[in-house]
């Protein structure tokens, strides 16, 4: 049986007095309970992986880790909620005991924990000063405990369970007020055990006795929501990209999901518009590829773009944002991490900066008969009032009319959630030249819609619900015109020497320069791509024809073309070593790449980019570099090592004395793994 939340009955009670005493509509079930609705208005908040994996460069350890690994030099949880909150994130939800079962506090539990490092001499509490800085910071605290153990001697059998309950009443109790406890979906498999080495399998459903294992959550933690594949209060959205869908529901079919089920993500993580219980979609992601922090991702942070696309696909789509950030070994959020989170804050900022529907004159709307909900409750910033059509009207527009023509390209839309998620489908259109003209359509609105549109120039706007599950109660319609992504155009060059740029905004225009000089807007104008057929800088930069302001500029050092490069020997996938795509790469099981570039030219170096994928293979660490005219006389000019290439696997750029060759031959004498010597991209560099 369900229960209307006293939140929802007050709010209904409210709206009833302030819409011509007309009845309020009748909840669609499931609804959402009172900690779930405070849940839904954080929208977004942060992960922080940090614990043994940390300092053994591992992602999921094995549980044979020796506790005196874990020693950070730097540990600042003040750091890390300045972070945070400066991001406009609410909270922070720490990996309290990982797969490998370290733990950040000193349980009882176990040896395997913090009082066993050498971490302020065993007497530190990770977690104690996390929840005390987000506490100080006006953050919300968060806990993720591992129920899989790969340490623990006992996991696979009943008393396992009861360890895994103590660990959970310590972190419920000893740390103030929690806000979320997240469960991984990982559960069993190999591992240490107390010295078994072996693997054990565990039954995901019944194991770990749930439903008592949750009383205990709700009994010392009442306002804190558990987050699981299946809930029972927040769910996994099923992938790490930080995705929701086009299509997501807030409800799910609960009863027939389980922690870890391997149907979940293809089957169930979109929700169900017939779902039978309320469970909305938490999207996380890492920052960076990895969950974990490993020195040799610094330069793998996401980009601006990135980040953006993430936002609008999680908070976008009726879902809530829970962003990670591996936490370096000296215990900060590295500067990397933090630059990327703060150019991503601003835009969000300048993006929802000004709410145009501020400066509408008028709202009407198509059903007026026996309407309960006036449109102007959809604007008028409270999120307790809404408008709705009457009962049985599951279709309905909102017109809003502007003084003076507006521009915009972002488009929000809210339910009142208290009562159901309703809409189905919607469209929205906008006036042009007296024409009403379909600027998008969608399927779910839920707690928050937010549509990345082309700008759009108009006196009128209209939202129409075509179809709902029962009258839309829609709480707030907003526009606003955000600025254009300003960021340096990408570059992508072919084996031909074409060149063309991108940038993920449409609008703006790309300039730039093959002599050295700064680009403006008065530079040669992209349109198509360019052949770059000799040595040269690039200087491009995106700009706005509104506002006349400019991204920064990015600058390419090009060299001759690969047109007419072949590889001499290797494999059939040897062309990807010199295909300009630094995505693709070449194995040699001789550690050797010998190339014909089709004719001589004078050489003063070459590049080596480095395999790019997440696990690296094959990294060359020593190698010696030869030339030759003929293919038959070689001469050796260069031999050496890349300098902290583990850490750092970026273009590498080794000079030499200036000599005349149309072969090359570049081996590996050593790689950081031992395995087959792997090529991305490798180039040459010509005298100029």
């Amino acid at each position: 049986m369900y229960r209307i939340p006293l939140i929802a009955l007050l709010a209904l009670q409210l709206s009833s007095c302030n819409s011509d005493r007309q009845p309020a509509p009748e909840p669609v079930y499931p609804i959402p309970s009172e900690r779930q609705l405070a849940w839904q208005d954080l929208e977004y908040y942060g992960f922080v992986h940090f614990n043994m994996n940390t300092f053994t460069n591992m992602e999921w350890g094995t549980g044979a880790e020796d506790p005196s690994l874990f020693n950070p030099t730097e540990f600042d949880a003040g750091q890390w909620a300045r972070v945070v909150k400066d991001a406009g994130m609410k909270g922070i939800i720490i990996t309290a005991k990982h797969h490998d079962g370290f733990c950040l506090w000193p349980t009882t539990t176990t040896e395997h924990s913090i009082k066993a490092s050498p971490y302020k001499g065993g007497k530190g509490d990770i977690i104690q000063e996390i929840a005390e800085a987000c506490r100080a910071a006006g953050l919300k605290f968060g806990v993720y405990l591992s129920p899989w153990d790969r340490n623990n001697e006992h996991y696979g059998t009943a008393a396992y369970i009861d360890v895994f309950r103590e660990q959970l009443r310590e972190l419920l109790t000893n740390y103030g007020e929690v806000f979320e406890v997240w469960f991984d979906g990982a559960n069993g498999g190999t591992g240490y055990y107390g010295g078994a080495n072996e693997e054990r399998r565990v039954d995901k459903k019944s194991y770990y006795d749930w439903e008592n294992t949750f009383k205990i959550i709700r009994e010392l933690q009442p306002n804190a929501v558990i987050f699981g594949d299946a809930g029972p209060d927040v769910r996994w959205v099923g992938n790490e990209h930080g995705f929701a869908y086009e299509t997501t529901w807030s409800n799910l079919m609960r009863d027939s999901v389980y922690g870890g089920m391997p149907e979940y993500s293809e089957m169930y993580s979109p929700g169900q518009e017939n779902g039978t219980h309320w469970v909305p979609a938490e999207a996380d992601v890492s920052i960076r590829p990895g969950w974990y922090y490993h020195e040799y991702e610094d330069h793998k942070v996401k980009t601006l773009p990135q980040l953006l696309d993430i936002y609008y696909n999680s908070i976008g789509r009726n879902a809530s944002l829970l962003l990670n950030f591996p936490v370096d070994k000296r215990g900060l959020i590295h500067e990397n991490d933090v630059a990327q989170l703060q150019k991503l804050t601003a835009k969000i900022n300048e993006d929802f900066a000004n709410n145009l529907v501020g400066k509408q004159v008028l709202v009407s709307t198509s059903v007026d008969r026996g309407r309960s909900y006036s449109g102007s409750k959809a604007i008028d910033g409270k999120s307790d009032t809404f408008w709705s059509t009457p009962d049985g009207e599951v279709s309905g527009s909102l017109t809003l009319e502007f003084k003076e023509e507006i521009s915009f390209n972002r488009f929000m839309a809210q339910e009142y959630i208290p009562l159901g998620q309703r809409v189905k489908a919607f469209v929205l259109e906008a006036q042009v030249d007296g024409e009403w003209q379909e600027v998008a359509r969608g399927t779910t609105v839920g707690y928050k819609r937010i549509l990345r549109l082309p700008s759009v120039k108009t006196k009128a706007l209209r939202f129409t619900v075509l179809d709902a599950k029962a009258s839309p109660t829609i709480s707030n319609l907003a526009l606003f015109d955000a600025p254009k992504l300003l960021i340096e155009p990408v570059m992508q060059r072919e084996k031909s020497g074409l060149v063309s740029f991108s940038s993920p905004d449409d609008e703006v225009v790309i300039y730039y320069t093959l002599d050295g000089s700064q680009p403006t807007a008065e530079s040669l104008k992209y349109q198509e791509p360019i052949m770059v057929s000799e040595p040269s800088e690039l200087r491009v930069v995106s700009l706005d024809p509104q506002s006349g302001q400019s991204s920064e500029v990015a600058v390419f050092a090009l060299d001759i073309p690969k047109a007419n490069w072949k590889v001499v020997g290797g494999s059939e996938n040897a062309i990807q070593a010199i295909d300009e795509n630094d995505r693709t790469n070449y194995t040699a099981d001789s550690n050797r790449l010998m190339v014909d570039m089709g004719s001589t030219y004078p050489l003063s170096g070459f590049t080596y980019m480095p395999v790019q994928n997440r696990y690296m293979s094959g990294v060359i660490k020593t190698f010696v570099f030869e030339v030759s005219r003929d293919g038959v006389s070689w001469q050796q000019v260069a031999e050496g090592e890349f300098g902290n290439i583990a850490n750092s696997p970026i273009l590498q750029r080794v000079s030499f004395s200036p000599t005349d060759a149309r072969f090359f031959r570049f081996s590996a004498t050593e790689t950081l793994d031992g395995n087959p010597a792997s090529f991305a991209e490798v180039g040459v560099i010509t005298v100029k």
